[in-house]
């Protein structure tokens, strides 16, 4: 018997991966955040599976259903939403697990902050401009940021920063930007990304927050901010320059002598 944690992707259903679709389609219990996975997905587990959507139980509850299909010798599908690995509050039940004797692994997911790069067309990390992508949120309910994880202090950085799980902190997102990145800065929310009410706004962090304001979205947003997000000038990566040789691409012989 395992525990399969499973990435399920960020919203669109084919986005999965194809291990993760195997195993959804395999095992006799299914344990899935149903707020945030998409039925289709979890209507690939077989007739007769025990499917519980986990949305409104507590961890012990959640172990409890695993102990008993462990009992039973039954594999489980847990499922989150986007990569587990990122705000997917899987270390806790990992952790309940060990302590249990109980057998797990992980199977790893596409997360938002890729499926929105992918829907906009661009690529996070461009030279001189960001060649690193800080993946964070902001204290809201949720757990306190540690010490030096502040976005004033990762701002100093200039990286491109996908902000996950802080829309309704926006107005603290862009104060505590803007010093570093300036007013002028492209940000882009992204709305439930790959779902098919995706919705994209484009602003600056001068005028985001009054794109933002009326528009509905409180949750399941992601907060992308740099400039590699203007796609304009930069310079060209020198991975497909032509006199740049590696062990695929030796130099070739000069036979003009």
């Amino acid at each position: 018997m395992t525990v399969h944690f499973i990435g399920a992707g960020p919203g669109a259903p084919d986005l999965i991966t194809v291990r993760a679709l195997k195993l959804i389609q395999s095992c006799p219990v299914c344990l899935y955040a149903g707020s945030l996975v998409p039925e289709q997905i979890v209507a690939e587990a077989p007739a007769s599976a025990r499917v519980i959507d986990t949305a409104s139980m507590h961890l012990d509850e959640i172990i409890d259903e695993i102990k008993t299909a462990h009992d039973q010798g039954q594999d489980v599908a847990r499922v989150h939403s986007g990569d587990p690995s990122i705000y997917g509050a899987i270390a806790e039940q990992i952790r309940r697990l060990e302590v249990l004797d109980i057998p797990y692994d992980i199977t790893p997911g596409v997360s938002a902050y890729a499926a929105a790069a992918a829907a906009l067309g661009t690529e996070l990390t461009l030279p001189d401009i960001s060649q690193t992508v800080i993946i964070t949120r902001t204290t809201m309910r949720s757990s306190a940021m540690p010490d030096g994880e502040s976005l004033s202090e990762l701002g100093k950085s200039k990286a491109t920063l996908a902000i996950h799980l802080s829309i309704n902190n926006l107005a603290n997102v862009v104060r505590d930007l803007t010093p570093h990145y300036g007013a002028d800065c492209p940000v882009i929310i992204g709305y439930r990304v790959s779902w098919p009410d995706q919705k994209f706004i484009h602003g600056t962090l001068a005028t985001i927050r009054g794109l933002v304001k009326g528009s509905g979205i409180t949750r399941t947003a992601l907060i992308m901010v740099g400039h590699v997000l203007n796609n304009g000038d930069f310079t060209d990566s020198r991975l497909y320059a032509e006199d740049h040789h590696h062990v695929l691409r030796p130099k070739k012989a000069d036979n003009s002598l």
